[in-house]
């Protein structure tokens, strides 16, 4: 547009520049001897005629008159001296006489001075036009960059989309193979891997079968032949304990591994589940627990995973965060409806009184098969605890915050959308 622009300026400049010079000339030469050579009672006619057709006024030149020095455009010296030149060096410009706007030059008749005014549009002394074309073609490529931007980045968006539909743990529908070559290239490869996760999650769901039966059938047998076995009471605990905590770790294999799908998301009272999961908490010797629970909170998701997600939270309080000098865990859990960057979610927070985790190591405790150095002598788990919250909670669109408590004790918050 800038090259446009300044090629119009230097090649339409000189033209321009003669042509409305020698309009000028032209109109003050026919008037003038238009006037000079018309009877003097008819005078008054040719300049009513002359204003109502050709929008010329002529009035006599007065010392007394006000006047504005003509318009300061870059072409207006060169045709004052064009002008100049050919009507006389005394001859005078202005942009506006006696506040009368126009565009005035002066001429004389027989030592008479006279003004003749003509309407500023049928000179072209400024780029007006070159400015509104130039900036209806400004437009217009404005609106076609935007169309073709468009279509370039749509295929981009859905991508993108789908893939945050993948890290959701959701399966996106198959994005369209065409456009160009390199956006069916990429769809197709993005389509050839859904369905190859899909595969190896059904695959997975089919291997979790059988080891959920193939081990613990075997431990099943092995339990019924303890309680058959002639042993010792120390011995008999001992190995039932033994199976307990390896039927536990299969368990919290088969829960990190199961899939969430989102498809089977319902409407969940949170609330009414949290008090379950409190009450059944209080039933164990050494928990005790205080709820501060919003009636009514209901949120989209599976009712089964959210239960194990709390549960796991608070079995894990009860192994880990003993409230020093006590014999007890004193178990915190509160749900409540705030307003977040997120729009209006429910705020879940369970956490316990006991010693707290080390800040550097609190990252650790949501990854896999991870347990901290002061769990080590007391477990009887996977490690996966965390690790499957952290899990659920990501398919549940949610988000999970894990800190020290002010006062001593980890704390848990959970962030979920409300149900509509």
């Amino acid at each position: 547009m800038a090259s446009w622009i300044g090629m119009l300026s230097v090649f339409q400049r000189g033209p321009q520049v003669e042509q409305t010079a020698e309009l000028l000339v032209s109109v003050v030469t026919i008037t003038k001897a238009a006037l000079t050579h018309s009877a003097p009672d008819m005078r008054r006619e040719l300049l009513i005629e002359l204003v109502s057709n050709e929008g010329i006024r002529v009035l006599t030149l007065e010392p007394t008159d006000t006047i504005e020095p003509p318009p300061a455009t870059p072409m207006m010296p060169e045709i004052a001296a064009i002008v100049r030149a050919k009507l006389g060096q005394d001859t005078r410009f202005s942009r506006r006489v006696n506040d009368m706007p126009g565009f005035w030059v002066s001429f004389d008749i027989d030592g008479d001075k006279y003004w003749l005014m003509l309407e500023r549009e049928r000179l072209a002394l400024t780029r007006v036009q070159w400015l509104g074309w130039a900036a209806l073609v400004g437009g217009l490529s404005l609106l076609g960059a935007a169309l073709i931007s468009s279509l370039v980045n749509l295929p981009l968006a859905r991508l993108t989309a789908a893939a945050r539909s993948i890290a959701q743990g959701k399966r996106p529908a198959a994005l369209p193979e065409r456009g160009s070559k390199e956006i069916i290239q990429a769809n197709r490869s993005f389509n050839q891997m859904v369905d190859d996760l899909q595969q190896l999650e059904n695959d997975r769901a089919v291997i979790l079968a059988g080891i959920s039966h193939d081990l613990r059938t075997p431990l099943a047998r092995m339990q019924l032949e303890l309680e058959m076995a002639n042993l010792s009471t120390e011995a008999r605990d001992g190995m039932q304990s033994d199976i307990a905590q390896m039927d536990a770790i299969i368990g919290q294999f088969l829960d990190f591994a199961r899939p969430t799908e989102a498809a089977t998301f319902v409407p969940v009272d949170l609330s009414g589940l949290l008090d379950d999961c409190a009450r059944e908490a209080e039933r164990l010797a050494d928990v005790r627990t205080s709820v501060d629970i919003e009636d009514g909170v209901l949120v989209p998701g599976n009712a089964t995973d959210l239960r194990r997600v709390i549960n796991n939270v608070i079995e894990n309080a009860r192994r880990y965060g003993k409230t020093p000098g006590l014999d007890v865990t004193e178990i915190d859990i509160a749900c409540h409806v705030k307003l977040t960057g997120h729009g209006r979610r429910a705020i879940v927070e369970i956490n316990d009184r006991g010693v707290g985790v080390p800040d550097d190591q609190i990252q650790q405790l949501l990854r896999p098969f991870t347990r901290l150095d002061s769990a080590r002598g007391q477990a009887n788990g996977a490690g996966l605890g965390l690790a499957i919250v952290e899990r659920v909670i990501t398919r549940h669109n949610a988000e999970l915050a894990v800190r020290n408590r002010d006062g001593g004790g980890l704390l848990l918050q959970f962030s979920l959308p409300l149900a509509a």
